[in-house]
């Protein structure tokens, strides 16, 4: 994607799915463009759950449990885009870069990477905010925002953060990677300020 056309990446989080409200509000504020361009992450949310409790119970392995996860990350694309009827579900690059050239919200679908892809381990260490950080990346977003159900305790790393379960573990690589800049968003956090 060009210089000057690079969209925002927003990752909204699984755990949005308990409160309803604040949920659609972010839809209907990116939809709205409060900040200007973007492109949506879905967590996995309940289907992702779902897919931790299956794994352990019957035991299968993590890079089944990974593909499923990003079933499940492709299932809240759908449910966001029936929400928010302006956001458009985008499964490559190539969509999203068309429906950003339309001034359409691309929700990603991250189904093409159950091919596998050389960046990303097939494991519970990556999960939807690495993978956000990963697309972030990919299409040269200068901001990744990270909406979470609880705001980023003042002064910790991301280190921490992993250790803490506020992001998953790899994050703190995949953050080292990444040239853009990093919030999160907690319900005290608002969005316009944390994108400026």
């Amino acid at each position: 994607m060009g210089a000057g056309t690079a969209p925002t990446v927003v990752k909204i989080g699984g755990s949005l799915v308990a409160d309803a409200r604040r949920l659609r509000a972010q839809l209907v504020r990116l939809a709205d463009g409060e900040l200007g361009p973007c492109l949506l992450v879905p967590g996995g949310g309940p289907f992702a759950d779902a897919v931790r409790t299956t794994q352990s119970a019957l035991g299968f392995p993590d890079a089944l449990a990974h593909r499923l996860a990003l079933d499940a990350m492709g299932h809240m694309a759908e449910i966001v885009s029936e929400l928010e009827p302006r956001l458009v579900v985008a499964r490559d690059l190539a969509a999203i870069a068309d429906a950003l050239a339309a001034g359409r919200v691309p929700v990603w679908d991250p189904v093409a990477l159950k091919a596998g892809h050389p960046d990303i381990p097939e494991t519970w260490e990556v999960t939807s905010d690495s993978l956000a950080l990963w697309l972030a990346g990919a299409v040269g977003a200068p901001l990744c925002l990270l909406v979470k159900a609880v705001d980023r305790p003042l002064r910790t790393r991301w280190t921490d953060l992993a250790r803490m379960g506020l992001v998953d573990a790899a994050f703190p690589a995949f953050a080292e990677r990444y040239p853009g800049r990093i919030e999160i968003l907690g319900p005290g956090t608002d969005l316009r300020r944390a994108a400026a």
